[in-house]
């Protein structure tokens, strides 16, 4: 079923670019580390002490199972557009949002990869704004991708400023 037309949160026009999708496994791998394992290593004592340990490995591994389905639909909701004065960013599939961040409002931009987004060959950039509620991020961007938005923006904040 299509989800139906918000404009407050749906540009006409505006023309989205995905983020990669190596963020999905990235973030399976994150769910399955930090809740599937500690599921699997419950089901241990569940055997020795019985009937009613086995609710909590049961409910953390129905959990994971549930959040590795939802993983992908999440990755693939997100995307991002940069505008001649601001950059949009739109995220979620039941609880939709959509951010924007005027070019004038940066302060500074951070790239940034962990171990395993490293691995993907992914980053998130991160904007940080004069106001602590307004910062923004896109996840799962490729590595060059990353290094050119970041630039760009740096670029377009600067001008911004400047009055340019």
């Amino acid at each position: 079923m299509p989800t139906p037309h918000n404009p407050a949160l749906d540009i006409d026009g505006v023309q989205w670019r995905p983020i990669s999708a190596r963020l999905i496994p990235v973030r399976q791998i994150s769910v399955a580390i930090f809740l599937g394992l500690p599921g699997l290593v419950t089901i241990w004592p569940a055997v020795v002490v019985g009937s009613a340990m086995w609710i909590l490995p049961a409910v953390l591994l129905a959990l994971t199972a549930w959040l590795l389905w939802l993983v992908p639909r999440q990755v693939r909701s997100i995307g991002y557009a940069e505008l001649e004065d601001d950059l949009l960013i739109r995220r979620g599939v039941m609880f939709r949002s959509l951010v924007v961040v005027p070019y004038g409002r940066m302060q500074y931009v951070d790239v940034e990869a962990g171990p395993i987004a490293r691995k993907m060959k992914i980053a998130a950039v991160q904007l940080h704004t004069a106001s602590a509620g307004s910062d923004a991020s896109i996840p799962g961007l490729g590595e060059e991708e990353a290094a050119r938005l970041r630039d760009q923006l740096t670029a377009r904040g600067e001008a911004r400023l400047a009055g340019l």
